[in-house]
């Protein structure tokens, strides 16, 4: 039988495969947008957020494990899911429309999503809780990186 660990891994693996539906098309628009000087950051935005994935697997994982199958713990399942489609999505769409507004938009609804998915999880794994937090903690530092470049390219916002 294969553990729960290794199917969640799995889904949040291929779902991460997503952000690869990306056109070199798409990439120039994005490389061409003028850039805050603090945004030094930016090379390590892949890796930051292969760490935050890997700690909302465990956390999933957890939620499992405390009562696996029932009606509440599939919901919360489905919105980590949400979380992370969401998430994944915010690169390949935001390039393809070529609109930062949209990108924004959709690091708004993953941060609020975050939120609503860490208060449901508190009462039930104070830990995987705790590892939710790198995404509540970042995923605003995204969205107001985003805005901060719609100020800057106002005429691909």
């Amino acid at each position: 039988m294969i553990s729960s660990g290794a199917i969640i891994g799995a889904i949040t693996f291929l779902i991460a495969f997503g952000s690869f539906f990306i056109t070199p098309r798409d990439v120039k628009w994005f490389a061409r947008l003028s850039r805050p000087q603090w945004l030094v950051f930016e090379p390590l935005i892949p890796f930051i957020w292969t760490a935050i994935f890997i700690c909302g697997a465990i956390s999933a994982n957890i939620v499992w494990q405390k009562n696996p199958g029932s009606l509440v713990t599939w919901f919360l399942m489905g919105l980590y899911l949400f979380v992370e489609i969401i998430t994944i999505a915010y690169i390949p769409v935001m390039l393809r429309l070529r609109s930062l507004k949209v990108g924004e938009t959709l690091g708004l609804a993953g941060m609020i999503s975050a939120i609503v998915l860490a208060v449901c999880v508190l009462p039930i794994s104070p830990i995987a809780t705790i590892l939710l937090i790198p995404y509540l903690v970042w995923s605003p530092i995204g969205t107001l990186t985003t805005d901060e470049l719609k100020e800057i390219n106002p005429e691909d916002a």
